[in-house]
């Protein structure tokens, strides 16, 4: 890429226009994107009691034991409580006794997947699991969701790692009834994500590179200008100039090269992890 003094303008043309090439393959190869992350979003009917309880009593902790004793029958590691699922399922038992409904998604639009939005959990997979009635106890409860075919997809899916759980009693349909929320999940953070300063430094890089090619289409122009006005000197020291620039650019396309290629083998471990 580096010039002789006395290259003729062509030559010089058609050197700018193959490091406009190179650049142009490296930012495409740059842009290799983290892919959308298809969530995976579980949502069965929601289960009404058949056989109810007038001693029916419900707790957060009981559900979360007879959920994992079921997942070890299976030979499932256990959910790990997560706060913030615990939060949203609360939120989402309070929203169901407030505005009278009983389904995945609320008068107002608002489904799982807002609520977790709403405790900052980022998710890759998700399911919920939404019980009503005076189930005897936590055992009775956990039980039917597993004679349930998409409730016990939920409670014995190997994807899920994490979970919440919300019990509430209160006034339903003018009875006193409890409600009950199951949230599993696979955090975003189960993955290994790009490292994102990487891809701060490759922006550099690109700017750097581009502010250096302003210069070297400066120069051009500049030597079009001179050519052939027998003014040697002055043409040799633009030559030299631009050979400067041009090893400048060529060191930092190089340095590119290299971290487009780490960014993107991480993207393609992470893309690789969120599919699976």
């Amino acid at each position: 890429m580096v010039l002789a003094a006395g290259t003729t303008l062509f030559l010089f043309k058609g050197q700018l226009l193959g490091l406009s090439q190179k650049l142009e393959d490296i930012k495409k190869s740059a842009d290799v994107a983290l892919e959308d992350i298809k969530k995976d979003i579980s949502l069965p009917a929601p289960l009404r009691a058949t056989n109810e309880s007038e001693q029916a009593y419900l707790t957060r902790g009981g559900v979360m034991k007879w959920t994992n004793i079921h997942r070890a029958n299976a030979g499932l590691p256990a959910l790990a409580e997560n706060p913030q699922l615990n939060t949203a399922v609360r939120l989402k038992v309070q929203d169901m006794f407030t505005r009278q409904y009983f389904e995945h998604v609320s008068p107002t639009g608002g489904n799982i997947s807002t609520l977790l939005d709403g405790v900052g959990y980022q998710f890759i997979a998700v399911g919920e699991n939404l019980a009503l009635g005076n189930y005897e106890n936590d055992q009775a409860l956990v039980q039917a969701w597993m004679d349930s075919p998409g409730h016990r997809a939920n409670i014995l899916n190997s994807r899920f790692s994490e979970i919440g759980v919300a019990v509430m009693q209160g006034t339903f349909e003018g009875r006193k009834t409890w409600l009950a929320v199951q949230a599993f999940a696979l955090p975003l953070s189960a993955c290994s994500q790009a490292d994102e300063t990487l891809k701060t430094q490759i922006n550099i890089l690109e700017l750097q590179i581009a502010e250096l090619k302003v210069r070297a289409d400066a120069i051009l122009t500049e030597l079009e200008q001179l050519r052939g006005r027998g003014n040697r000197e002055q043409y040799n020291q633009k030559v030299g100039e631009y050979n400067d620039i041009a090893n400048q650019i060529n060191g930092l396309v190089a340095q590119l090269k290299s971290l487009v290629a780490q960014y993107n083998e991480q993207v393609k471990i992470f893309n690789a992890c969120i599919n699976r």
